[in-house]
């Protein structure tokens, strides 16, 4: 099973960050792996979204998702709805005397022959929890 983890500490209030995380709709300015995004119902935990994500030659790959826990300030974990690869995932958020501790977690369970793709799975989920450190980037200059 393929999963993928990363932390970084940004050096701004808890509530700031959770807000633009939450904010799924930013995630194209942090999340290079993102083409489209929009809120299609909902908000907070039960919200859905509808995603596209850049592939293999820029090939669009559908990654809706929907919000599975939402604790502001604490988690926001999601579950992909749509897509050859359905992970779930999450961010949890801690406050550092100002700072802000923030963990991105990626699993995907892989069955019969989609298996075969774990290697590449695996690397895909790495790149996008590594996308923190643009997050950090973003709000640390912005």
């Amino acid at each position: 099973m393929p999963s993928a983890e990363r932390t970084v500490t940004i050096n701004r209030p808890l509530h700031e960050v959770f807000a633009f995380v939450a904010d799924k709709e930013n995630d194209p300015r942090w999340r290079p792996g993102v083409a489209e995004i929009e809120r299609v119902s909902g908000e907070g935990a039960g919200a859905k979204y509808r995603q596209v994500m850049k592939g293999p030659g820029g090939r669009p790959i559908p990654a809706d998702f929907e919000i599975t826990n939402y604790d502001p300030g604490k988690r926001l974990a999601f579950r992909a709805t749509a897509g050859p690869v359905r992970p779930e995932g999450g961010f949890d958020f801690v406050e550092e005397g100002g700072a802000t501790r923030v963990t991105f977690k990626l699993d995907a369970e892989l069955k019969g022959m989609k298996k075969l793709m774990a290697p590449m799975v695996g690397k895909s989920m790495r790149n996008e929890v590594e996308s923190l450190d643009r997050l950090k980037q973003i709000l640390e200059t912005g």
